[in-house]
């Protein structure tokens, strides 16, 4: 039992390391590299940090443990928020929380928590029905974050440019991402086996399970929230509220609309 304790924090902590000096600086190099507006940047980093939900839940689902995984997305998605809000107020940029596409883009993660709970009120985590709703509304909630974002900071982001003598760098911080994932998912997997065999043996719940997966496969955001607004502190503008709001979005989204679909399709197909 001692040994699995300390596999889960070298496992956290190795979570931490690869999200903070190894995603956040090659988003950060591919960010200057093509002049990525802040949303692209936080869209990205959103779909990054949640490579170790989408090993949880597909493992539980594969498993059989479908109340696990939806359990596991909607106490990441608030997990998200929590960490989201102390990331705001600890660099102080409550004040920027007022703009409209801000306003919008939580409005829109709120109902990414909502949704899972009536799922779970309701007993319907595993009905295929849920697929094509999600997929739908992931579309339609991501044209309304973009309208937003034209309408109230069409002044302050900029252009994204390509820049063909830096294609190289590009690729090269592409993969860097694509191999950062790749960790996550690996250091992921071990860290959900052990949290499972520590579940297990001490006769947890399945909620309580997917709500630790939960609290432990958000450790990615929290970094890349206080990474992107420590980033742009200097400027008086809205890049790293809208960056890491954008993250929060986009990480939220992955959660609930593809991952738990997949997860969704993977348990009626294997369990």
């Amino acid at each position: 039992m001692f040994i699995e304790f300390v596999k889960f924090f070298i496992f956290s902590l190795l979570i931490v390391i690869i999200s903070k000096y190894v995603l956040v600086r090659v988003l950060r190099n591919l960010a200057q590299i093509l002049n990525l507006k802040p949303k692209t940047i936080g869209n990205i980093a959103g779909i990054a940090t949640s490579i170790p939900e989408l090993l949880t839940v597909s493992f539980s689902a594969f498993t059989g443990f479908i109340e696990t995984s939806i359990f596991n997305v909607l106490s990441s998605n608030i997990i998200n928020v929590v960490q989201y809000l102390v990331a705001v107020f600890m660099n102080k940029n409550q004040s920027k929380l007022k703009n409209g596409a801000i306003k919008t883009d939580l409005l829109l993660v709120i109902i990414t928590i909502i949704i899972p709970v009536f799922m779970i009120i309701f007993n319907i985590e595993s009905s295929f029905f849920l697929v094509p709703i999600f997929i739908i509304l992931l579309l339609v909630f991501y044209k309304i974050s973009i309208n937003a974002h034209k309408l109230y900071l069409k002044h302050e982001e900029k252009a994204e440019e390509k820049n063909e003598k830096n294609k190289k760098s590009a690729i090269l911080n592409v993969l860097g991402i694509i191999l950062s994932g790749i960790a996550l998912y690996y250091v992921g997997n071990l860290l959900s086996n052990t949290l499972e065999v520590l579940a297990l043996s001490l006769n947890v719940p399945e909620s309580v399970i997917g709500i630790l997966l939960g609290i432990v496969t958000s450790i990615p955001e929290l970094i890349t929230f206080f990474e992107s607004q420590k980033h742009h502190k200097e400027k008086e503008n809205h890049e790293g509220i809208v960056e890491a709001t954008s993250n929060l979005l986009f990480s939220n989204f992955m959660n609930l609309f593809i991952i738990q679909s997949l997860g969704i399709i993977i348990f009626l197909i294997f369990a």
